[in-house]
């Protein structure tokens, strides 16, 4: 049985669509955010030194980091589902589209997340911050055009891992800007598979309505 050591309102919930898509069954150990600090609780700890989540159980394999995640349960129990064939140039793009989510888009996000909390002190940083995520989200955009999916028009790990990312830029208002990128989150919080994960965890602040 795979397990899924799902924090609230993380980047986890992608987890639990994929293992949905994939239609692999799963159990999840949910934590809470601390409702002061929003931070992750210290029993996560417990299961990786670094306190964070998505993490993996596996017949006692720990795997962490969400592309890696991501990655690891397609291979291994996608049955070639949600991934280009190993070669193909369909499948160089989908690597990258895995490391893109988390290596480059989501640090602009998370430095406005931190700094946010500076008040003032964080004014000389804000504008190269918010033109960073917009030059990531307008990449993004650019990259999608018209598809449904980002490889192939054909969904995959990819889509699984630049969910979030679609997710908070809409959250945050960018979808005025980029509709496509706004169109593409809706499309995939309409699959079953991403209701069905949605409805076994908490309220999800990053519903696109």
């Amino acid at each position: 049985m795979l397990i899924v050591h799902h924090l609230n309102n993380s980047r986890s919930q992608r987890i639990l669509w994929l293992l949905e898509e994939l239609g692999l069954p799963y159990e999840i150990k949910a934590y809470s955010r601390d409702a002061v600090t929003n931070l992750a609780p210290p029993e996560l700890k417990a299961i990786h030194p670094l306190g964070k989540s998505p993490v993996l159980e596996d017949a006692g394999r720990i795997v962490t980091e969400s592309g890696a995640i991501t990655d690891y349960i397609i291979r291994r129990h996608g049955g070639g589902r949600l991934a280009p064939a190993p070669g193909s140039d369909a499948h160089e793009s989908y690597l990258e589209w895995l490391h893109f989510a988390e290596g480059s888009a989501m640090l602009p996000f998370l430095l406005a997340l931190y700094t946010g909390r500076l008040g003032e002190a964080a004014a000389p940083l804000a504008p190269r911050i918010q033109e960073q995520i917009g030059s990531h989200v307008a990449y993004f955009s650019a990259q999608l055009g018209d598809n449904d999916w980002l490889v192939d028009n054909t969904l995959s790990g990819a889509d699984i891992m630049m969910s979030f990312i679609a997710e908070i830029a809409s959250a945050q208002g960018l979808g005025a800007h980029f509709p496509n990128v706004l169109a593409y989150a809706k499309r995939l919080q309409a699959r079953p598979a991403w209701a069905a994960a949605a409805a076994k965890t908490e309220p999800y602040n990053f519903l696109i309505k």
